[in-house]
């Protein structure tokens, strides 16, 4: 069975802290691919300050080229929106019957999981491999952390944000250094974000 992780995002826009997480998880767990799926509407989320779907699935394309084990994935695109996790796992799960499927999400996300839809029936049918964040304010325990579908990974702290790199842009400062050189020249011969 092949093991897919799954890494959701709005992806606005995708940068190196992204794929240096991705690259890590590939390299230290046994799993086969690992898909970046670009979230259309995050519940969670305002929709004003996103670049529109498939500008952001562009720029995933593009960072993940020369990365044979990562795809981008536009499966949210066709749902209903806002996007609920747990109803494109079900999707996913009839889609591809014999694909493995383990959601990728950072600690922060942990803490707040428990205000997902269906947060039970998706932690007790879903393997989550949880990656450490660094966080503002203070870090609460999840109801959830000791679940036997839960795993930890040291994975390195990326201190990195979609929405400092869009603030440095509208600032005219350079931000190359922190996106994949293919969405930095995608970015900088467009407005996006200015």
């Amino acid at each position: 069975m092949k093991k897919i992780g799954l890494f959701f995002g709005s992806f606005n826009p995708i940068h190196i802290g992204h794929l240096i997480l991705a690259n890590y998880i590939l390299e230290h767990t046994d799993m086969d691919e690992l898909w970046f799926v670009v979230s259309p509407q995050n519940p969670f989320k305002e929709k004003k300050s996103l670049l529109k779907d498939h500008n952001r699935l562009d720029m995933v394309q593009l960072a993940v080229k020369n990365y044979p084990k990562m795809r981008a994935s536009n499966v949210e695109f066709s749902l209903p929106q806002p996007s609920y996790t747990i109803d494109t796992l079900t999707y996913l799960h009839e889609k591809y019957p014999d694909y493995s499927f383990s959601l990728i999400m950072g600690e922060d996300n942990l803490q707040n999981l428990h205000k997902w839809k269906n947060s039970d029936t998706l932690v007790k049918n879903h393997h989550i491999l949880v990656y450490p964040r660094v966080f503002e304010g203070e870090k609460k325990e999840s109801e959830y952390m000791q679940h036997e579908n839960i795993s930890f990974i040291e994975a390195p702290v990326i201190e990195l944000s979609a929405t400092e790199i869009r603030n440095m842009i509208k600032a005219g400062k350079n931000v190359r250094p922190m996106l994949p050189p293919e969405v930095f020249e995608y970015l900088d011969g467009s407005s996006f974000y200015k």
